[in-house]
């Protein structure tokens, strides 16, 4: 019972999956692309329906992976290539370069003297970092690293200089790392949808259309703008907000599915803009709303709200006024007619495209949609996780999770990776 798993993929899923494997006594590789751990999860504000910070959990399962031998993590890196059958697979994994070594303390000495900026990706390029950063607050490594696109490399060497504890290596190279395992994991997650494919709702052309994760990010203390819900003309507190949901959702030209958890987020989002904005509006509207399960009570509990409207209707387009406001144009099926009204902020509720739909692994079967269903698989051993199979919400995810972590135990059993 020794095999070996790997894990691609280092969010809620992957840290799940890797953590159940390794407490029951398996040598788990942790992959992950990104410089830090946590995923779409430690970008959130709060989890419905409970509307607690993400990063409560995340950072009891950040304590289990440090204390746990048995877990190798890697961060920036990417598996190039798995061969092999069930119980004996041979994967090749490539790490960038961090060009930030173990010796960092992230005491921030480095990014004082950084002379250049860039967009940053935790925000959804929605605030700028330095050319040397920490991911967040709460990243995982907490050490920095440097975006050597747009850092000046050894011509600058200000952080260099700048850092007493000599953790920054500009000619830090890239690393090949082979590994034996009986199973594979795949955790990849999700991505937002592109809502500039939208060309009738305004994303990317009118600064007052967001789309609904970078709400989250707009909510979060730890956000662009520690919290405050403003225009994103003018910064200005926001008085009226519409939800739009489906954005490229239940589209054959878009995304043919539903998200599943796409209403929940819209409802727990109108909940961030009431809390903070006791006489603000808000109205959602939606095609149909899902609230499955235990979550029917959190939109009963919103849809008390008298400042809340669900409106049923199909979004037609959405314009910029003379004002800089965002006016939504829509039919309103249970009221009859046309409605046309002004808001301060429109958020899209833009759908789950899964990662492997373009940055798939080999010999990865997917489904129409891009979701990777474990029994369309060619190759025993290849096992899905959370989002990767389909659209599904955090505490489902977390049990799809544990459920991967046991057929991967099923995977060469009595074999050693």
């Amino acid at each position: 019972m020794q095999s070996s798993v790997l894990v691609v993929g280092g969010g809620i899923s992957g840290m799940t999956a890797a953590i159940e494997a390794a407490e029951c006594g398996r040598q788990v590789y942790l992959v992950e692309k990104e410089a830090y751990l946590g995923g779409r999860v430690s970008k959130m504000n709060k989890y419905f329906p409970k509307l607690c910070p993400p990063l409560c959990g995340l950072e009891i399962n950040f304590r289990r992976l440090r204390v746990n031998p048995l877990v190798t993590v890697m961060t920036g890196s990417k598996v190039e290539k798995v061969t092999g059958a069930s119980g004996d697979f041979t994967a090749v994994i490539k790490t960038a370069p961090r060009y930030v070594n173990e010796k960092c303390v992230a005491c921030d000495d480095c990014v004082k003297v950084c002379p250049v900026n860039r967009p940053d990706d935790f925000n959804y390029n929605m605030s700028e970092t330095k050319a040397v950063y920490l991911p967040h607050a709460m990243a995982m490594p907490a050490k920095y690293v440097i975006d050597m696109s747009v850092c000046k490399g050894e011509a600058c060497s200000e952080c260099v200089k700048a850092c007493k504890y000599g953790a920054i290596e500009l000619n830090m190279e890239e690393k090949t790392t082979t590994v034996k395992v009986a199973a594979v994991v795949y955790a990849t997650g999700w991505k937002p949808y592109d809502a500039g494919k939208i060309e009738n709702l305004g994303y990317g052309q009118i600064k007052n259309v967001i789309n609904n994760v970078e709400m989250e990010r707009l909510s979060a203390v730890n956000g662009p703008t520690g919290g405050k819900i403003v225009r994103q003309d003018n910064a200005e507190p926001v008085k009226k907000v519409a939800f739009v949901q489906c954005a490229g959702s239940r589209d054959e030209n878009h995304l043919p599915y539903c998200s599943s958890i796409c209403c929940l987020a819209s409802i727990k989002q109108a909940n961030y803009v009431r809390d903070q904005y006791p006489e603000s509006e808000v109205s959602i509207f939606y095609i149909d709303l899902r609230a499955p399960g235990k979550y029917e009570a959190f939109y009963k509990k919103m849809e008390k709200d008298k400042n809340v409207k669900f409106i049923k209707g199909k979004v037609a387009r959405i314009e910029q006024d003379e004002s800089g406001r965002a006016t939504v144009t829509v039919e309103d099926i249970l009221g009859g007619g046309k409605l046309k009204e002004s808001f301060d902020l429109v958020v899209l509720a833009t759908g789950m495209e899964p990662t492997m739909k373009t940055d798939k692994a080999v010999d990865v079967v997917l489904n129409d949609d891009g979701f990777m269903e474990l029994d369309r698989q060619t190759v025993d051993g290849f096992i899905p996780a959370g989002v990767a199979s389909g659209p599904v919400d955090v505490t489902t995810s977390i049990q799809n999770s544990t459920g991967a972590a046991l057929r991967a135990f099923q995977c060469g059993v009595g074999k050693r990776g």
